[in-house]
């Protein structure tokens, strides 16, 4: 199996001579983000679970984890990369999704419909989102999440 040089930078984190030693810290490539992004995502029942099956308070602290993940991916990448206008639209609709349901009690149980708007808005922002992702870095999605992605009518 060939090692590529990327895979190689990942590991290095020190070189030394003689007379000098050399230290970096490797770059995060945007497709290993991306990936660590989809990983997350694929256990946030919020994204895709059925409305009528959702606790709207464990919605709202699903949400606010997405958000702050979202921002510590932000943190690592280069401000430059192609991956930060999705990483930033995703967030923007989790803060969106906070300040429209500010009231989410715990022992509320069902969604109302202003709720389900909300959430559905979101959903689509990451949907949209994820899809340019995927094509974008050529990753593969196989999980629950294929439900919120976009898809053309053929009828």
């Amino acid at each position: 199996m060939k090692i590529t040089y990327k895979q190689i930078a990942k590991r290095i984190t020190g070189v030394s001579v003689p007379i000098f030693g050399i230290s970096w810290t490797p770059p995060v490539f945007d497709k290993d983000i991306a990936m660590k992004l989809i990983s997350f995502l694929e256990d946030r029942r919020a994204l895709f679970y059925p409305y009528d099956m959702e606790v709207p308070y464990h919605v709202k602290e699903s949400i606010m984890q997405i958000r702050t993940y979202i921002t510590d991916l932000l943190q690592q990448i280069d401000s430059e990369s192609t991956l930060v206008p999705n990483l930033k639209l995703m967030r923007a609709a989790c803060r969106k999704y906070i300040e429209d349901n500010p009231k989410t009690d715990k022992r509320y149980r069902h969604f109302g419909a202003d709720e389900v708007l909300s959430l559905g808005e979101l959903r689509g922002v990451f949907g949209r989102n994820l899809a340019e992702i995927c094509v974008k870095f050529g990753i593969d999605i196989d999980s629950d999440l294929e439900e919120i992605l976009p898809f053309e009518d053929t009828n």
